[in-house]
């Protein structure tokens, strides 16, 4: 079947808020320059570097010509002499209107220059206490306004989104009173991932998947995102925000929703997003009780990784030594839905584990073994490996499908076998960062794989029971795991008293 190539956006102006950042730096203008080495680009394209000192045009070129050679994997000397030229900076005080008159200005005279239409896309790669006030001050000054059906200003802004309900839904409100909801994108990075996407395709365009894709046939869901790396530099926001805020109203909801979502009507944006909003609805509220019984936090001490010692969370800098925040995070939930009923979905993250992974494992019920047990001597049911898949969000994207077979010989000896997919090896080269496909989507108008409104919301609502009954009842056993470690044993006896066990991230399953 021939599909049509991917065709360059429309002319447009990215504008970058906090482009001094290291996001700029390491993640978008490389992603930019892939896709004008893609050929995705316009040729009536400009970035413009909104900052916060004065810094000239040529000053910000200089910087990320001497810094894109050590964060640009695909660096190519050609392109970037293409993209530079059309770098310009605009310094501003971000919470005063007073400044955005001349940033009007700038864009104006780029449309005159370039032909770039009109076409904006503000990018807020800041910290998210400014998220409001500059939509306020860019409306203020008519740059959230589209003149005609032709031509669009969009936002786009990156989590996090609100840090409790009530802020999220304060957030929402300040943005619909600038922007329409159609020119909102709500980026998360982790719907950019090539294999996210693959889901959809493995689900819905394989007729082997989707008959048995419900509580007849999967005993459980594991969904696991896991860093090997520490606090870092983002003490001072992670102290505030904890890795249950930090990522499962966005990060891992956004996986779960795409593997229990129902089929949509098409691939449309909308008709996805209703789905995944509808699967989240779902989800069994939690009470006080539940909280106590199906959810677990964990904070990180001292321990050894990758042969070297590693200092615990309370000794990071910039972090109270008494730290109550948590580096980790494990639940059951359950899903009120005819597909998924009896179905746990088991989720966990954190930080300082054995790994960097993201992975979702699907166990399927145990097939009846009455057949082998004259043959094996007397096989009994639980000894008869059950079949998983297991899908692979980083590293090595791919998809694995762990299933029984005999094994050489005499007798008859079960084994468990692998069949593994790797991106890289049947198209030729990894998936992107993710970044090309957002950046890309959102100037295509495209907002399949962005947040909506709704869904940041009933986000926070599954989550808000948990923070109510951790804010009230402090821990007391942190820290509670060594870093190397796959978490605190709190998180195994969840799964343990359920009859099961998390499944090791990188390694198959064991026989």
């Amino acid at each position: 079947m021939t599909q049509k190539a991917p065709t360059a956006a429309p002319p447009s102006v990215i504008v970058i808020f906090g482009a001094g950042g290291d996001l700029t730096k390491r993640k978008l203008i490389p992603a930019i320059c892939n896709l004008k080495k893609q050929g995705l680009l316009a040729e009536q394209f400009a970035i413009v570097a909104v900052l916060h000192r004065q810094v000239s045009s040529e000053e910000f070129r200089g910087y990320l010509k001497k810094e894109l050679p050590e964060v640009w994997d695909e660096h190519n000397p050609e392109t970037w002499a293409e993209m530079e030229k059309r770098i310009y900076t605009s310094c501003l005080d971000f919470e005063n209107v007073e400044g955005y008159g001349e940033l009007k200005s700038l864009l104006t005279e780029i449309d005159n220059g370039q032909n770039t239409e009109g076409n904006y896309l503000f990018y807020l790669a800041t910290p998210p206490r400014f998220f409001g006030r500059i939509a306020a001050n860019l409306n203020a000054v008519g740059l959230s306004h589209e003149a005609n059906a032709d031509q669009w200003r969009r936002l786009i802004i990156e989590k996090p989104f609100g840090h409790d309900l009530a802020s999220a839904r304060e957030l929402n409100q300040v943005l619909h009173e600038n922007f329409a909801e159609h020119q909102i994108y709500r980026i998360d990075h982790y719907l950019g991932k090539e294999t996210v996407q693959n889901i959809l395709a493995y689900r819905f365009a394989n007729s082997t998947v989707e008959p048995i894709w419900n509580h007849n046939y999967i005993d459980h869901v594991q969904i696991t995102v896991a860093e090997s790396v520490g606090v870092e530099n983002r003490a001072s926001y992670y102290e505030h925000s904890g890795c249950l805020r930090d990522m499962v109203p966005n990060h891992l909801l956004a996986v779960l929703s795409i593997i229990a979502m129902e089929p949509p009507n098409s691939f449309n944006a909308n008709a996805l997003r209703d789905e995944q909003t509808k699967v989240l609805r779902a989800i069994q509220p939690l009470s006080p009780e539940d909280v106590l019984k199906q959810t677990v936090r964990g904070q990180y001490g001292p321990g050894k990784q990758a042969n070297r010692e590693v200092d615990g969370y309370r000794e990071e800098v910039d972090i109270d030594p008494e730290s109550k925040t948590e580096t980790f995070v494990a639940m059951k939930l359950m899903i009120d839905s005819w597909r998924w009923a009896g179905v746990p979905f088991y989720i966990r993250t954190g930080k300082r584990m054995p790994g960097r992974y993201t992975e979702v494992v699907i166990q399927y019920k145990h097939a009846p073994s009455a057949m082998f047990h004259k043959s094996t001597q007397s096989l009994r049911q639980e000894d008869l490996p059950a079949n998983m898949l297991v899908i692979r969000l980083q590293p090595n994207e791919g998809i694995d499908m762990i299933f029984n077979a005999k094994e050489p010989g005499p007798s008859m000896k079960l084994g468990s076998v692998i069949m593994d997919f790797h991106y890289k090896d049947y198209f030729g080269s990894d998936p992107t960062t993710g970044y090309e496909t957002l950046i890309y989507d959102c100037m295509k108008g495209d907002a399949t794989l962005f947040k909506r409104a709704d869904n940041i919301e009933v986000g926070w609502e599954i989550v808000a029971p948990i923070l109510d009954v951790w804010g009230a009842l402090p821990t007391r056993d942190f820290p509670n795991y060594a870093a190397g470690e796959w978490g605190p044993t709190a998180a195994d006896e969840l799964l343990e008293r359920d009859g099961r066990k998390w499944k090791d991230c990188g390694t198959f399953c064991e026989t």
